[in-house]
């Protein structure tokens, strides 16, 4: 793949940093995605920007961190994309599948290269994303780092993922097959999807399915069903009808039952 390929790629991946608490660690980021050929940071709810200790070790980078984007959740930041990624450790209570960053990379270019917008999250520097942000990654994305010192800086990450990325960009490197990645070119963005699923929650609730039980489990292993196919826009359309219907018959059920 050529230069200007890249370029164009590029423009259609984000770096997304979550509750950043140091301000040096956000312009150390600008600058470690910049020297990718990366542009795009969008910065969920940081505890102190704009800082000069960012300014400062942006170096260079000034251009990156002017036009980062500023936004509240972690949903808002995703919204039109169709393929988000959290770089995180291993967390048992929320299971994602896991890739390496060369494989995350490969599912990055083939996903913006169908034309999706991609997100690449990193979490905060003490704790990293929470279970109901990594709720809304498709895979989590994990650097095999010395297992006996495996804390890596958050901009140190953002770098290695970001060379992962300009490698796949470019067509270098023993690139592994794209894992993850949307299979159907028409699937909805991020924000329908959520849509979908509060009123999937809400039907569920309605029609009494958990029967007491604690309603995580069960929406934890919808989501990962439906993320994996990929539903498109009348898919999504059909299945809210029927959610709809569900809901509509519940409550004439509670209405006789009243009565």
């Amino acid at each position: 793949m050529d230069t200007t390929n890249a370029i164009d790629l590029a423009d259609r991946i984000r770096i997304v940093l979550v509750g950043t608490q140091h301000p040096g660690n956000i312009g150390s980021a600008a600058r470690a995605i910049k020297t990718m050929g990366l542009h795009r940071l969008v910065l969920v709810a940081p505890q102190k920007f704009p800082h000069n200790e960012a300014d400062m070790m942006a170096a260079g980078a000034e251009d990156v961190l002017n036009a980062a984007v500023e936004v509240a959740t972690l949903a808002e930041a995703v919204a039109d994309c169709r393929l988000v990624l959290g770089c995180t450790a291993r967390s048992r209570r929320v299971q994602l599948r896991e890739l390496r960053p060369r494989e995350a990379a490969a599912s990055v270019r083939v996903e913006a290269g169908a034309g999706g917008e991609v997100a690449l999250v990193f979490g905060r520097e003490r704790t990293g994303l929470d279970n109901d942000e990594l709720q809304l990654c498709h895979a989590a994305v994990h650097i095999p780092a010395n297992p006996e010192y495996s804390s890596l800086n958050l901009a140190a990450a953002v770098q290695v993922l970001s060379y992962e990325v300009r490698l796949a960009l470019l067509g270098e490197g023993d690139a592994p097959p794209a894992v993850i990645a949307s299979a159907n070119p028409e699937a909805v963005p991020h924000a329908e999807l959520e849509g979908f699923f509060a009123q999937l929650a809400d039907t569920l609730d309605a029609i009494d399915f958990h029967k007491g039980r604690a309603p995580d489990s069960a929406m934890r292993k919808l989501r990962r069903l439906f993320v994996r196919t990929g539903l498109d826009h009348k898919e999504v359309r059909l299945l809210r009808g029927i959610l709809a219907d569900a809901q509509r018959m519940a409550r004439l059920a509670g209405t006789r039952d009243a009565g």
